[in-house]
């Protein structure tokens, strides 16, 4: 595990060489909200890492429910019975393995890898500006139905799930970069993940930290660039 601190936030890094799986810990002043729960053994250096901090976690809040976001919940759930978990309302039904499709959204099918045998379930379901600690709650749809970012208001530090992918280069979700094209494929419709990622530019975040690479500081304009770049990718298609 690899792990970096940027203000408020420390960036825990698995399989940082081959295919890099963040998780993140937010700190407060009297606790710690992990977004993510990253992979199925990394509830260790998650546990660790809190413990060297000093804080207890007593949140676990998710962006959305691919088994590389969720994978150690049930054993950090266990680990901490007291602490809240939360994901979008819409997320929940990817947590609980429903691959189903609203009426009102596109018809594609949902992507990427699904919690089969997962049994932590969310305490609180998410809408969009919701405030959790120091995080604003953005809903941020596209790589799945129920995708959310989280604005920390302290210092406008945006922790985007898979909104946007930096490792292998800066992307949006859907985007192809060939060299760590994993993202793309999990992503479920390119033209709402492009929407999410103008909406998540407009908050003018001062840091982007996401699930796959490393986080970029004074990201406006790469942001911006990503965006353009999956903008004539669709057009071409």
């Amino acid at each position: 595990m690899r792990l970096g601190q940027y203000d408020h936030i420390y960036q825990l890094t698995f399989l940082p060489k081959t295919f890099p799986v963040n998780c993140y810990l937010v700190e407060e002043e009297k606790e710690l909200t992990l977004v993510d729960a990253a992979l199925p053994y990394s509830h260790k250096g998650i546990l660790k890492t809190a413990s060297q901090i000093g804080k207890p976690i007593s949140r676990i809040v998710l962006t959305h429910a691919h088994d590389d976001h969720v994978g150690a919940l049930d054993a950090l759930k266990q680990a901490l019975p007291d602490a809240e978990v939360f994901i979008s309302e819409r997320d929940a039904r990817l947590l609980a393995g429903d691959k189903s499709l609203d009426p009102n959204e596109p018809q594609t099918p949902i992507k990427g890898g699904v919690p089969k045998s997962l049994k932590t379930r969310a305490d609180t379901l998410l809408t969009d500006g919701d405030q959790i600690g120091s995080l604003t709650a953005v809903m941020a749809s596209g790589h799945t139905p129920g995708s959310m970012a989280f604005l920390d208001e302290r210092t406008r530090a945006l922790i985007g799930g898979d909104t946007f992918q930096t490792r292998g280069g800066i992307a949006v979700a859907g985007k192809m970069k060939p060299t760590f094209p994993f993202p793309a494929l999990g992503t479920w419709d390119k033209a709402t993940a492009i929407e999410s990622a103008r909406k998540l530019l407009d908050l003018k975040p001062s840091l982007l930290a996401i699930g796959h690479g490393t986080v970029l500081t004074n990201p406006l304009s790469r942001m911006e660039q990503a965006i353009e770049e999956a903008e004539k990718n669709l057009v071409s298609v």
